[in-house]
């Protein structure tokens, strides 16, 4: 099955015909998307920052006739790389097929056309995060960044803060007073870490949606600030859910947000989390792997951590995505890729680069590596190494020393690869 010169899937029941979203059909097309993920209507106020954050020229539907049954978009992502520099990146989001068209090739021939697209944009890398993560390996998507969801008994849990934390001074905000503060102390965060987004404009108001009929008994959002000299250091949004058994107070604390420009802020504010009367718990989802939070607390298991898989990386180019970041140590090595589903990045490439940083061209040299480009995903932000994969048979050495040279020199070169939102 496979998308034609027309823009038609191409299955056993029929055709269903690809275009570019008009967005005079979002209303029919974001159903399509809803109903497959159970049907419940969301908020008003969700659907409308959804509504505006859609780049229809840069999503798809799949039609039978007048019925929309596939949904694929993309928003205009710039991703932190190791090195520190961003390069921009297809934010595959809002991907459904109807239920009454499955396994007709619909998944298959809008992913084919997006990738296409993509690469016709000139950017040189596609990122997800899945629903079900099995479904994006074929088409040659690999797992770059792991997250850290915890669960801490804080009656049981104590900190051990750095020196400078009794000098924050913490204070409550409404979330939406300070939110221009919060963004942009984010926005200096997202060079730090390999796999942070630059968000783009209204995506700030993301991170302050809160509809009751999602809150699950919490309260309203929550915010409060560190502050030093009358600067924002630091900020954290969260819930609160009230509990009580036999009249003894067990509520539940759920951070939304941590951030923080220092050590001492970050400190100040999960001990306020840690701390709040009348609750005995905290949750915690979407943490890098190496939250500084693991080293603050007395007893880490306690924490409960619980690793899952995060953003999913595909190289649309892997030449201009090999070039664009740097590398731990030198690296020269011939790579020989298999890319079934975009075979224009299939063959050998050579990989020169260091910490300063890179070329990625075309050779005929001998390979000194062969994978598929699902394992370059993978590993290319540097949370997942070549030798890891290599132990799984997905990496195979054929010059010796090659394979320890380049998990090396992929590595993130600091803090771990993390995403700290879904798209």
């Amino acid at each position: 099955m496979a998308t034609d010169a027309t823009g038609s899937v191409n299955g056993p029941a029929g055709a269903a015909r690809l275009r570019v979203l008009d967005p005079d059909a979002w209303d029919s097309w974001y159903d399509v998307l809803l109903r497959a993920f159970g049907g419940v209507p969301e908020a008003a106020e969700e659907r409308e920052l959804w509504r505006a954050l859609t780049e229809a020229d840069r999503s798809l539907g799949a039609w039978d006739g007048e019925e929309c049954v596939g949904t694929a978009g993309a928003f205009s992502f710039r991703l932190t790389v190791p090195g520190g520099t961003s390069v921009p990146a297809a934010g595959v989001t809002m991907v459904s097929v109807a239920a009454t068209h499955r396994r007709r090739g619909v998944l298959t021939g809008m992913m084919a056309r997006q990738l296409a697209d993509v690469r016709s944009w000139g950017w040189p890398l596609a990122v997800l995060t899945a629903s079900e993560p099995e479904i994006y390996g074929r088409f040659g998507y690999g797992i770059g960044t792991r997250q850290l969801n915890l669960e801490a008994d804080t009656r049981r849990v104590r900190l051990a803060v750095p020196p400078g934390t009794d000098d924050v001074r913490l204070r409550y905000a409404a979330p939406g007073e300070v939110l221009a503060r919060c963004e942009a102390l984010y926005a200096r965060r997202v060079p730090l870490r390999a796999g942070m987004v630059e968000r783009l404009p209204g995506w700030d108001r993301l991170g302050v949606l809160d509809p009751e009929s999602e809150r699950e008994g919490a309260s309203p959002l929550q915010c409060v600030v560190a502050e030093r000299d009358g600067e924002i250091v630091g900020y954290t949004r969260f819930h609160v859910k009230p509990k009580w058994e036999h009249a003894v107070a067990d509520g539940t604390v759920i951070a939304r947000d941590v951030e923080a420009l220092d050590p001492a802020a970050y400190a100040a504010l999960w001990r306020f989390l840690f701390d709040i009367d009348l609750t005995s718990r905290l949750i915690a989802h979407q943490r890098p792997v190496d939250d500084p939070l693991l080293h603050l607390v007395s007893d880490v298991r306690r924490l409960k951590p619980r690793e899952r898989d995060a953003l999913h990386v595909r190289l649309v180019d892997v030449g201009q995505a090999l070039a664009a970041r740097t590398y731990q140590g030198p690296v020269d090595v011939v790579l020989d890729v298999e890319d079934a589903f975009c075979p224009w990045n299939t063959g050998r490439w050579r990989l020169s680069g260091d910490t300063k940083g890179a070329t990625c061209e075309r050779t005929t040299e001998p390979a000194d590596l062969a994978l598929s480009v699902r394992e370059l995903g993978a590993a290319y932000l540097g949370g997942v190494t070549l030798a890891s994969l290599a132990g799984a048979g997905r990496v195979r050495e054929l010059r010796g020393g090659a394979l320890a040279e380049a998990s090396v020199g992929f590595g993130p070169g600091g803090l771990a690869p993390w995403l700290p939102h879904g798209f």
